[in-house]
């Protein structure tokens, strides 16, 4: 406590201690937390950061005010369709006719976020917070509604008179606008209307994967995590391997330990769980710190604590008196699913708490009006907390809005200048060239490196060697403490690393089959990026490629489960402006089209690069005009007579496309031969932000002439899917034949995939054939056409694979 006043002053330390210490509604102080927030206040103040603890406790008590007004507006989110700030009981018709939401994670996110602002007022810094339980975005937008933190959207909307039932009115309405889209800036979950909103996190369990990756030096994180999270998905208890003084920033990890999932306990909702739990942070490199988790003065004594053993770590660590790793603290805020509302630690509290609909259920409507009462603010004492909790101009720092993560804008980096090859190589030397002269020549910018196998066997061999392994124990001259490449058999994990970096250089590579373990990290952030950009405030991080190399069609040897196209399909089925897909072929055509890749912004790249050894086909000028349109001529024969349009997509089925067309020009057959980087760039556009990246019908006619009605295409994809993407590259299907991967495999060479896929260059004459209405015996042998039929000897065509 505050030392004594003389006799007869008014001790005011005292009294308004006394005033925080009696909480308010449901918000009680236990006497750990009591003893927490009086160490607090006296550290702020020697400190400088507070003019007397007085000021704390005051603070404090707003916070309990604020806290207690979330859970009130929350509570108003799921069942009702207006508010009434003065606390007067509401009406059956005041009610939602279905009520939605989240109820219990967004009730206990409330006194964790509402603690996040209160520490960041009272030490003067704004931190970036990241919350993995997406759903539970009722609590984030409620309380920012209340202290102004808002973007301009929803200033608009939900600042003002009747605001606040705008807001209760709009949530889960389900309300479009004439072109379909949602009326509402506000959703079920985490959306770029959310100010300072960083993933979406509709897929639990990346957030732990990314916020060890995601602040720079000076900067500081608090994540907001979940136990359920926690017991299904690996990776976030690595973040001690991979955090680093001299290039990483301050994260505080919390988890929101309310025991319940959806419709059962979790193992950290007993005791023993999260007795267990503990000792498990503790082996993994933690120091977990448990908490009152239903006292938002208990999230902020805690988060406060955490920070200053952090910066403690931080300092020893580079003073090399601490070896890495360097212990993490990581707070367990304990609490009940639901805590503050009816219902609060059962399996009801998830969803909808209450026994029935209070619009037509009188028991419930009662239940609501009691529980709710009971975390009621009266509008003047809101007010004065949110003017006590809210002085970003006087402390001259930005929002809670604009934290330094959700503002991310690194300069563009230099590209280097490298020279292409003629040599017989393997494409994937270009990514290891490319990315080496990358990093050297943008020192400021944090590289990282995604590799959840090997970087040598694919080709990567040089940045390995100048990057290195980053490891706690180093064994060989390819490990190092403070090594730049994230290594891990977890692809999930590697891909987060790089997806955290949103200041820096980054780079994954895997094998093809198993990037599709990547897909819902990625497709996450490609969804928030690409709402972002819809709403006129395109995210501003530093594009990047996901290398799918040791692809389907050089993996045979491994049996079919890694012999997949499932990752680039996938990948081009999202919109193009914000993800690319690409499939350069050679290693010039690499080379040029990293050199976009990485001036894009917001922008993810799927790039096929086979490690194999390939012949060049492109040299600069044309690798550039790939990189460019997509697209290139690459042979053409103007023999007199109907032309076939030969389509090739992939390193290998160029070079099959090729081998082909030497049979058509022998027998002077007219063919033309387009090489398809980019697929996408060529698809009907599906609104106006994606015809922007699509080439426009004059290129594209130049490119594929109308009367060149008959086609063959081969891709590295299934046929099925580059069809569907390219039609308008397939006007008449009746004289179209797509050829591409068909599900066959085993333990094969690359001619034997081809050929069992149907793929061969034979299986193209056969096409071209049949569109052309040919016999195929005019290009094809008779052994050869037994060998096409099952009939006769494979070899006949593997042994002439180009």
């Amino acid at each position: 406590m505050p030392s004594a006043t003389t006799p007869g002053s008014v001790d005011q330390p005292a009294l308004d201690y006394e005033r925080w210490r009696r909480g308010y509604g449901v918000i009680q102080h236990s006497e750990t937390t009591c003893h927490q927030a009086r160490d607090m206040a006296s550290e702020l103040v020697a400190a400088g950061l507070q003019p007397d603890t007085a000021t704390v406790y005051r603070k404090l008590a707003s916070l309990d005010r604020l806290a207690s007004a979330g859970l009130w507006l929350v509570a108003h989110m799921t069942y009702t369709r207006r508010v009434d700030a003065s606390g007067a009981p509401l009406l059956p018709s005041d009610f939602k006719n279905n009520p939605e939401g989240h109820t219990g994670g967004a009730l206990n996110m409330v006194p964790a976020y509402a603690a996040y602002m209160a520490l960041n007022n009272l030490t003067g810094q704004t931190r970036s917070w990241l919350m993995g339980q997406g759903h539970c975005v009722a609590a984030i937008e409620a309380l920012n509604v209340l202290t102004g933190n808002l973007h301009p959207e929803q200033q608009d909307r939900y600042q003002g008179e009747n605001g606040l039932s705008r807001l209760v009115s709009d949530y889960y309405s389900f309300r479009q606008r004439p072109d379909g889209s949602m009326e509402a800036p506000l959703g079920s979950h985490v959306t770029p209307h959310t100010a300072g909103g960083l993933i979406e996190g509709g897929y639990l369990g990346f957030a732990e994967l990314q916020y060890g990756h995601m602040p720079l030096p000076g900067e500081s994180l608090v994540a907001f995590l979940s136990d359920g999270a926690a017991e299904e998905q690996r990776g976030g208890d690595w973040v001690p391997r991979w955090w680093r003084a001299e290039d990483c920033g301050s994260v505080l990890p919390v988890m929101i330990a309310n025991g319940r999932r959806i419709e059962q306990r979790t193992e950290l909702g007993t005791r023993e769980g999260l007795e267990r739990f503990g000792e498990h942070l503790s082996h993994r490199g933690f120091e977990p710190l448990r908490f009152d988790g239903r006292d938002p003065a208990a999230f902020v004594c805690a988060l406060f604590t955490m920070e200053q053993k952090l910066d403690r770590y931080r300092q020893q660590a580079r003073s090399e008196t601490l070896p890495y790793p360097a212990l993490i603290p990581y707070g367990i805020a304990e609490t009940s699913k639901g805590y503050g509302f009816y219902g609060a630690g059962s399996n009801l509290a998830h969803n909808l708490p209450l026994p029935g609909n209070p619009r037509i259920d009188t028991r419930a409507r009662e239940l609501f009006r009691y529980h709710a009462g009971l975390l009621w603010v009266p509008p003047a004492q809101l007010a004065d907390a949110v003017s006590q909790l809210s002085q970003h101009q006087q402390q001259e720092r930005p929002l809670e809005r604009d934290h330094a993560l959700a503002m991310r804008n690194p300069p563009d980096p230099v590209i280097p200048a490298l020279p292409s090859s003629q040599d017989y190589g393997s494409p994937m030397l270009a990514v290891d060239d490319f990315f080496k002269a990358l990093v050297a020549a943008n020192p400021a910018l944090r590289p990282r490196v995604g590799n959840p196998d090997e970087l040598a066997s694919n080709r990567l061999e040089g940045i390995l060697n100048d990057l290195k392994h980053r490891v706690n124990d180093p064994e060989t001259g390819q490990e190092s403490v403070h090594g730049q490449i994230i290594t891990v058999l977890n692809e999930e994990a590697v891909v987060s690393a790089c997806l955290a970096n949103k200041a820096g250089l980054n780079l994954v590579a895997s094998y093809e089959a198993f990037c599709v373990k990547m897909l819902g990290a990625i497709r996450q952030e490609l969804i928030f990026a690409r709402q972002q950009k819809e709403l006129g405030r395109p995210a501003r991080w530093l594009g990047f490629p996901v290398i799918a190399t040791s692809h389907t069609w050089e993996n045979g040897k491994n049996q079919q489960s890694h012999q997949d196209t499932t990752f680039c399909e996938s990948l081009l089925g999202e919109m193009n402006d914000v993800s690319r897909v690409l499939f350069p072929a050679d290693y010039n055509s690499t080379l040029e089209a990293l050199r976009g890749v990485y001036l894009g912004r917001g922008q993810l790249t799927c790039m096929v690069v086979p490690k194999g050894e390939r012949p060049v086909v492109f040299d600069r000028s044309e690798a550039q005009a790939l990189a460019k349109i997509g697209a290139l001529v690459v042979d053409e024969d103007t023999s007199p007579g109907e032309p076939v349009m030969l389509i090739a997509n992939g390193a290998y089925q160029l070079s099959e496309m090729i081998g082909a067309s030497e049979r058509l020009r022998g027998t002077g057959t007219p063919f033309r031969l387009v090489y398809v980087q980019e697929p996408g760039r060529f698809r009907e556009p599906r609104d106006t932000l994606e015809a922007t990246q699509c080439v426009r019908d004059l290129e594209q006619e130049q490119l594929f002439p109308r009367r060149m009605r008959r086609r063959v295409a081969l891709t590295h994809m299934r046929p099925e899917v580059f069809r569907g993407h390219l039609l308008p590259l397939f006007p008449q299907p009746s004289k179209s034949r797509i050829l591409g991967y068909i599900n066959r495999g085993g333990t094969l060479n690359e001619a034997g995939m081809l050929f069992a896929n149907r793929c061969s260059w034979a299986h193209v004459l056969a096409a071209c054939a049949d569109v052309l209405e040919r016999p195929p015996g005019e290009w094809l042998s008779s052994g050869e056409l037994a060998a096409l039929e099952g009939r006769g000897d494979a070899a006949l065509i593997t042994r002439s694979q180009n």
